[in-house]
């Protein structure tokens, strides 16, 4: 359970949900990078595990909407506070990076 929630892909797809509904092309635009394959394979995973529901509209052409369930919203907290250290963290790491390069 561990390796999805700290997926990057799935923090991504996660907080893109977190507006609300979205469409599988709406999630790739917004998830920079992810391709439709990697995109098909986190949302099955994360639908498996129950985080995110997929329903099936009877239109003309067919619409497909994902969104976070119950459980699914429960990680946006955490996951904000994961970002939130990110950010404020970037510089040392990125710094902490260059200087091990330089040294191998």
């Amino acid at each position: 359970m561990l390796d999805r929630i700290g997926d990057r892909w799935t923090v991504l797809v996660v907080g893109t949900l977190d507006d609300g509904p979205r469409r599988f092309s709406e999630i790739r635009r917004v998830v920079d990078g992810i391709s439709q394959k990697m995109l098909t394979q986190t949302l099955r995973g994360l639908e498996r595990d129950g985080l995110v529901s997929r329903t099936v509209y009877a239109e003309v052409p067919p619409r497909v909407e994902y969104e976070l369930t119950e459980a699914g919203q429960t990680l946006r907290a955490p996951l904000k506070a994961l970002e939130r250290w990110s950010i404020e963290h970037f510089g040392d790491v990125s710094d902490s990076q260059r200087e091990y390069d330089s040294r191998a």
